[in-house]
């Protein structure tokens, strides 16, 4: 049977019908539509302020430095593999290596985590194509994290994807490009994630990029793995990964890649308050601190107190913030030096002595 519908039911459902759009506009334009990367911008938007051109005079290649892991020094990609752990399946020729289309990423088949990287490459030519199809492959530190190589000479595409860009993330300071077949230089200096035990992220990539010589990045700190049309969050990996570079289809040449292995970031050090105590004195004691001290060369150090805090004149050094770790010896805040007096029967300095490395200067009270 079908029911027949009121006039009342028919603007109820029309009400309802107007209502759900209405919700529906609202959640299209809301929040969630106007989000943005964390630079205040979406990815890839052409509206995106573009570098100026910059000319460079750097020589290539550069050689490699003595403690320098070469990758590539033109002879074979016997330091590449292909995904999948075969043999790299990329051209060599000439002293370069180029990408074949369809032959996928090559892999490092060491693996890094910190490092300075060296990679000098060369646009086709002739240069065929636009925007992203122009030139196209890409630099990945720990496999993740590209800078993009790209023909960008006189060839427009968004900014956060055109040559030296963190792919997606962060355009270029300025546009260093060579013309397509000019060989062209990158030198990164990368800090991989640290990751909690639980996997949480501790402290989020950094990277810096040289484009022939021009600091392009500025040791901006990398939101999570590059990627294209969305923005993926840092998941927990491994300390080292291998280095990639990619085949986008374009016959990329790649030659002279190096990279020196860089001390891991290191954790803060010990502070005074963890390996010496530090004590309060009364300020009637620490009165007995303050004045003139003057060395063998007649230079002076000056001893002050404000409330129940210490201070040096030393040198012409001023403001140094002492802590106090006994009554015979005293510490510096920011540096790892000592003052170590020397006291009489009662207590009263007659002179002290500055400890710093293994330099001392021995210093007599003066008032």
């Amino acid at each position: 049977m079908v029911a027949i519908m009121t006039k009342l039911d028919m603007r109820k459902l029309i009400t309802t019908i107007l209502l759900s759009l209405g919700s529906l506009v609202a959640f299209a334009s809301g929040p969630a539509a106007r989000a943005q990367t964390p630079a205040g911008w979406k990815a890839h938007d052409m509206n995106r302020a573009r570098p100026e051109m910059v000319t460079s005079s750097v020589r290539l290649p550069v050689a490699a430095p003595s403690d320098a892991v070469v990758l590539f020094d033109g002879s074979d990609v016997s330091q590449w593999r292909s995904e999948d752990g075969g043999p790299a399946k990329w051209i060599v020729k000439d002293g370069y290596m180029e990408s074949v289309r369809g032959s996928g990423y090559v892999f490092s088949r060491p693996a890094f985590g910190d490092v300075q990287l060296h990679v000098e490459w060369a646009a086709p030519v002739p240069a065929e194509g636009i925007g992203q199809g122009r030139g196209n492959s890409g630099v990945f530190l720990m496999g993740l994290y590209e800078v993009q190589v790209l023909d960008s000479y006189d060839n427009i595409t968004y900014a956060d994807g055109q040559a030296a860009a963190l792919y997606g993330q962060y355009p270029p300071l300025a546009n260093a490009s060579r013309p397509p077949g000019e060989w062209q230089s990158y030198d990164i200096v990368f800090r991989r994630p640290r990751f909690q035990r639980d996997g949480g992220l501790e402290k989020p990539a950094r990277i810096s990029v040289l484009h022939n010589g021009i600091l392009v990045q500025d040791n901006v700190e990398i939101w999570g793995p590059t990627s294209w049309l969305q923005h993926r969050p840092y998941e927990s990996h491994p300390d080292r990964l291998p280095l990639s570079l990619q085949d986008h289809g374009n016959p990329v040449r790649y030659r002279n890649i190096w990279v020196r292995e860089l001390p891991e970031w290191t954790s803060p050090g010990p502070s005074d308050d963890a390996t010496q105590p530090v004590i309060t004195l009364a300020p009637d004691v620490l009165d007995r601190y303050t004045g003139e001290y003057v060395d063998g060369q007649n230079r002076r150090f000056v001893i002050r107190r404000e409330g129940f805090r210490m201070y040096a004149q030393i040198f012409s050094r001023p403001n140094l913030e002492l802590l106090v770790h006994s009554k015979q010896e005293f510490g510096m805040r920011w540096t790892a030096g000592r003052l170590v007096f020397d006291l009489n029967a009662d207590g009263e300095p007659l002179g002290v002595k500055l400890l710093v490395g293994r330099a001392e200067f021995p210093a007599r009270k003066v008032n």
